[in-house]
């Protein structure tokens, strides 16, 4: 119970702390108000808890002072900006972030605002390149083992790492370019659809607008007049269908070739670590040296992906760490099995 309330009590304090590096981000905007008074919440609260460990006789605790991963994240707040970090510090129970997450929509510059629309921001760019890195080292790690199971040979070991890279790296990005290709050509599909409609029977796709904004708790009048306004700017109307009738979002449209780029560099980047050590190193310690540099790797990256679900970041790196020694070590005994096989 001690030890909860002592939690808890960080938890809102360093809350209080990412909410004033938010602000400071967001200087001179109507947003900059509202991430302060988030911020005096969560220090209200904190004082709620504090208050709990008083009654449980406990001594106050020290003088706040943030953890290594709530300085390096406030630290990327500052560099990339407050966007790129939305997943991250939706994690560390940073409210507010749906702002960076759903352009288009009027934005809350009060605290009884937030939370009146619950899409939790999901991936983002830091953590889809984190993710592709992780698979190509995993993959490639395991390949290589696989392979210097098999074969002593540290020839074969490297040309089997490049292909195992460069044929990852390529059907990723295939991958990820359909994917995003796919999901543009459907967006692009139905916005043309609501384009036609609304060029064909304006006054109806009014009447449907009138009824969206009825349901979510405008009057009739009300309803009918900002839906009369809206579609009377035929840009801003087919915007406006499409996120409330569609539940699309036109500036969610990336481009495949973008993505498809991103995926190669981050696999190619997270394959490259087990094959370094083949080319820098001499053949006798080559193995030992990928083995050494991917599982300092394996427990960097499930570090880094900690920083998405809150957890603690030890606990995340020794479980990729684990996960990547059990891939690593079947593909090595499956090598050697085979290779003492065929040998």
């Amino acid at each position: 119970m001690t030890n909860h309330l002592l939690d808890s009590w960080r938890e809102e304090k360093r809350s209080a702390w990412l909410y004033r590096i938010v602000s400071d981000v967001e200087s001179g905007t109507p947003r900059q108000v509202l991430f302060l008074e988030l911020a005096k919440s969560a220090e209200g609260q904190a004082e709620i808890w504090l208050a709990g460990m008083a009654r449980a006789g406990m001594s106050p605790p020290e003088a706040y002072r943030p953890d290594p991963r709530t300085r390096l994240v406030g630290w990327l707040i500052r560099r990339f900006g407050i966007g790129p970090m939305r997943s991250v510090l939706a994690a560390m129970k940073v409210r507010g972030m749906v702002l960076y997450n759903q352009p288009g929509h009027a934005t809350p510059t009060r605290l009884d605002q937030v939370g009146e629309r619950h899409t939790v921001p999901g991936g983002g760019s830091l953590r889809a390149a984190v993710f592709g890195a992780n698979d190509g080292l995993v993959s490639n790690a395991s390949l290589i083992l696989g392979v210097a199971g098999a074969s002593g040979d540290p020839a074969v070991v490297v040309m089997s790492g490049v292909a195992g890279l460069l044929a990852g790296a390529f059907s990723m990005a295939a991958g990820e370019y359909v994917s995003v290709r796919a999901q543009r050509e459907f967006y692009e599909y139905q916005i043309g659809l609501e384009r036609e409609e609304l060029d064909e029977y304006p006054h109806e796709e009014a009447a449907e607008l009138a009824l969206i904004y009825e349901a979510k708790g405008l009057s009739r009048e009300e309803a009918k007049r900002l839906a009369d306004t809206l579609i009377a700017d035929p840009d801003k109307a087919l915007d406006t269908l499409a996120r409330e009738e569609l539940g699309l979002n036109p500036d969610e449209l990336g481009s495949p070739w973008a993505a498809a780029t991103a995926s190669f560099g981050a696999f190619a980047v997270g394959a490259s670590i087990p094959l370094l050590p083949y080319l820098l190193l001499s053949a006798g310690i080559a193995l030992y040296g990928a083995m050494v540099a991917s599982a300092v790797s394996l427990f960097g990256v499930g570090a880094t992906l900690s920083l998405f679900t809150g957890r603690k970041s030890w606990q995340g790196g020794l479980r990729m760490l684990l996960i990547g020694a059990a891939a690593g070590a079947a593909t090595w005994a499956v090598g050697r099995a085979l290779g003492t096989a065929l040998g």
